[in-house]
């Protein structure tokens, strides 16, 4: 059995397993399943600040970025997609395959958005259907602020589509004030659950897009609009997974009752930032750091499989390396939900402490003192 402190699927809590064991219902046919779903609806949206209504989607979390481009996409449409990394740059693929015109705005890899820099560029050009940005592209760990960057685009008249799997409830959010449209959000990471749903909030501004097509949907599993009146008429598009939806409500409920859970989440990454830095290692990005996944790029002489395999080896923890453009390239820490406590983090710092140097890299401290040291002086608080 391994220590899974990968940037999601995540460690699961015991109250979360045992909740998905609970005897099943027929979800097509049971009305006190339809309350249940309905409440863990409205749970999402209180968690999340909005007063825009949630779906959940019996899909892992990309399901929800694809009903979303399918669900506002219609052929011909321009949409905006905002491009600083891995996840950012693949919104283009959605798009296009429910026949939109994808735009790239593309910016640094390194460096957050800058909502200064986009808006010299909307005032050039914003004949924009909605906008694709991705929350925290996890491939590099890249925070981008949604919190300027969703009311800059809604000032263009623009729709937001947000990817925020990787960092909803990892990280402060309160899409009312943000002015989200589609916020897409999964099962498998900072909730702590196990992968298999997607959930998203859905504002008016988007429901009217959604419902004013002039086309239909290209598709039925990742059309939105198949939900219209659910609760009203009790019946789903497609047969919920009643045992993922009990899981996902302990986990919710688990956010819910941890008044420290963002907090925990800011002192974690900032203490496992400043132990990365001090040991002479650097960190991927330049600016755009996320509480939620901590990446730093693999040492000169030495390769992220041979890290990842001997951590794997001999502590039986599981890091993880990237993919595309990033392969090979940098190691990703996951200290969100059940990841992000103190003791599984110095664990996983005690291991890179000792396996860095056994493969050749030297080390100008110990990470997991560094790490410990930090976290005692809790120099984050709370918004």
């Amino acid at each position: 059995m391994y220590n899974i402190m990968t940037p999601g699927p995540t460690q699961v809590r015991e109250n979360v397993r045992l909740s998905r064991s609970l005897t099943c219902t027929n979800p097509d046919l049971d009305p006190e399943f339809y309350t249940f779903y309905k409440e863990t609806c409205e749970l999402i949206s209180s968690l999340l600040r909005t007063r825009n209504r949630s779906l959940i989607l019996g899909g892992e979390g990309i399901l929800g970025l694809e009903a979303a481009c399918a669900t506002l996409t219609e052929p011909g449409d321009r949409v905006l997609v905002l491009d600083n990394g891995v996840f950012g740059k693949g919104f283009a693929d959605f798009v296009k395959i429910y026949g939109g015109d994808p735009v790239l705005y593309t910016a640094d890899y390194r460096r957050a958005l800058d909502a200064d820099a986009l808006e010299t560029y909307l005032k050039k050009d914003h004949d924009f259907k909605y906008a694709t940005v991705v929350h925290c592209d996890t491939p590099s760990g890249m925070l981008n602020d949604i919190s300027r960057i969703c009311p800059l685009l809604k000032r263009y008249g623009i729709l937001t589509v947000v990817d925020s799997v990787s960092a909803m409830f990892g990280e402060e959010i309160r899409a009312d004030d943000f002015g989200t449209d589609i916020l897409c959000g999964g099962s498998q990471k900072a909730l702590s659950a196990p992968p298999g749903l997607a959930f998203v909030t859905i504002s008016p501004d988007a429901d009217a897009a959604m419902h004013g097509r002039k086309t239909p949907v290209a598709s039925f599993y990742a059309n939105l609009l198949t939900f219209d009146n659910w609760y009203e008429n009790q019946w789903f598009p497609y047969t919920m997974p009643v045992s993922d939806i009990h899981g996902l409500r302990a986990a919710l409920e688990n956010v819910k009752n941890d008044p420290d859970f963002l907090n925990r989440h800011a002192r974690i990454a900032e203490a496992s930032r400043a132990a990365v830095t001090a040991a002479g290692l650097r960190l991927h990005q330049e600016t755009g750091f996320s509480n939620t996944v901590t990446v730093f790029d693999v040492p000169e002489g030495v390769s992220a499989k041979d890290i990842l395999n001997t951590v794997l080896r001999e502590y039986r923890i599981m890091l993880a390396g990237s993919f595309d453009v990033l392969a090979g390239q940098v190691i990703r820490l996951g200290h969100m939900g059940e990841n992000a406590r103190p003791e599984k983090m110095a664990a996983v710092f005690h291991a890179l402490d000792q396996v860095l140097p056994s493969l050749g890299v030297t080390l100008n401290a110990e990470m997991e003192e560094i790490f410990l040291r930090h976290l005692s002086q809790g120099a984050v608080k709370d918004a």
